[in-house]
């Protein structure tokens, strides 16, 4: 009896890598400190190379559960109507990085109107934060094609700013902290917290997250457990020395010691409270995923009330 129990409370999840990924640490630090074991659950991690990998494990019935995020599950997950993605737990508002001004342009460029024509780096082509990024542009009257991006990966990207080849930047965290602390840049834009996305946008979005299938959902007590375990972990991330972390992590998830504990440093203010998200975020970014790239019309777009997963509370005894 007692292997059928542990049977039903096992949970395969999917989550996009790299293993280094500051959005998807609290899964990691649930795993690493035995939060998901201490509410019952025996949750075997599967890392993808991509977002895009984790919903398409999704999307074949390999797995109970994706971490990836929001453009992810609807561009790559799942396509028939019965098996729409439902949304458990939110990770992050958005990419964490930064829209960065290096010093040689800071008098030129002082606001995102300003943007026009000039040269604007990133480190990869097709990241998720082009989308946010196409956002901004559209609330400022501008569209990318008015803006020259040029890919140059990370360590290009730091160096194009400080020589001055390129005028601006979206910079992935920890390195836009250090940068703006060193004062080799200005910040434009915000989108490494919650608080400062809703400050860039005016309103509030969500990018990485859980997701289930509809028609495959886990138990409703097997996925509280698993919110509390997330929860913890997450407060875990906010309140614990970086060597304590890391002494339980995998070397993987850690990687160099000293980048570890500026990426915890970065990721302590990146969480959705509670990983809470509401019908209003949903809405938002798939009105920025729409107006960056349209979504396949094959692909069945559900209510954003209707993403929700609705998790039924048991009464207290």
């Amino acid at each position: 009896m007692l292997g059928l129990i542990v049977l039903l409370q096992a949970l395969t999840l999917a989550v996009s890598g790299p293993p280094t990924s500051s959005e998807y640490l609290p899964i990691r630090v649930a795993e690493a400190e035995g939060h998901f074991a201490r509410e019952g659950l025996t949750v075997t991690i599967r890392t993808t190379r991509a977002e895009s990998g984790a919903a398409e494990a999704l999307a074949q019935g390999q797995v109970d559960l994706a971490a990836t995020t929001l453009e992810a599950i609807l561009r790559f997950g799942p396509r028939l109507a019965t098996q729409a993605p439902r949304l458990v737990f939110g990770l992050t508002a958005a990419p964490p990085v930064a829209l960065v001004v290096g010093a040689p342009h800071a008098a030129t460029v002082r606001s995102i109107e300003d943007l026009s024509a000039m040269r604007v780096g990133v480190t990869t082509p097709g990241a998720p934060e082009h989308a946010w990024f196409g956002w901004l542009l559209a609330r400022a009257g501008l569209t990318v094609a008015q803006v020259r991006v040029s890919s140059l990966g990370g360590r290009g990207l730091v160096s194009a700013l400080d020589s001055g080849e390129i005028h601006a930047a979206l910079v992935h965290e920890p390195v836009a902290t250090q940068l703006l602390g060193d004062k080799r840049v200005k910040l434009l834009a915000d989108f490494r917290t919650p608080r400062a996305v809703t400050e860039a946008f005016g309103a509030s979005t969500v990018n990485a997250a859980l997701f289930a299938r509809a028609d495959r959902r886990p138990k409703d007590r097997d996925l509280l457990a698993l919110t509390r375990a997330l929860q913890r972990a997450e407060e875990r991330i906010r309140s614990s020395p970086a060597r304590e972390l890391a002494a339980k992590l995998s070397a993987r998830v850690v990687g160099e010691p000293e980048d570890f504990a500026a990426r915890l440093a970065a990721a302590r203010a990146l969480y959705l409270s509670d990983g809470f998200v509401s019908a209003d975020q949903v809405q938002q970014t798939l009105a920025i995923i729409r107006a960056h790239t349209p979504l396949p019309q094959a692909v069945p777009i559900p209510r954003a009330e209707d993403m929700l997963l609705q998790i039924k509370v048991p009464p207290a005894r």
